[in-house]
C-alpha cells in the first residue's frame, strides 16, 4: 500500500478526460480490454462515453492501495444509447481506462 498525503481532486474532470482523449493520451487496462470484448463495446463507444458523459459522482472513489482517485464517468453509448459506465484514473502522463460496463445489464 501506499502511503503519503491523499492527492486532490481533478479540477475540470471532463475536460481533463477530453484533451486525453483528443491528444491520444489514455491508456487501456487489460481489465478494460476484457471488459469490452466481455460487454460487445468497443473503443469508439467507450471514449463517446467519456467524453459526452458526465461525473458520477456516487461512484467516484479513493483508492488507497494506488494513492489515487479513480472517477466514474455516465452516459450514453453512440450507437444503442445503451446506459454506460466508465472508471478512469491519470498517471503524470495520460489517463487510465480502467473497466466499462452497461448499467443495468443483465
Amino acid at each position: 500500500m501506499t502511503t503519503g498525503k491523499r492527492p486532490a481532486k481533478v479540477d475540470n474532470l471532463l475536460s481533463k478526460i477530453k484533451e486525453c482523449i483528443d491528444t491520444g493520451r489514455y491508456i487501456l487496462t487489460k481489465h478494460a480490454l476484457d471488459r469490452q470484448n466481455e460487454r460487445s463495446i468497443n473503443l469508439t463507444e467507450t471514449l463517446y462515453v467519456l467524453k459526452n458523459g458526465h461525473e458520477d459522482k456516487r461512484k467516484t472513489c479513493f483508492d488507497k492501495e494506488n494513492n489515487t482517485w479513480k472517477y466514474a464517468i455516465r452516459g450514453k453509448t453512440l450507437i444503442d444509447q445503451l446506459d454506460a459506465r466508465t472508471i478512469v484514473a491519470f498517471d503524470e502522463n495520460s489517463m487510465l481506462i480502467i473497466t466499462v460496463m452497461l448499467i443495468g445489464d443483465l
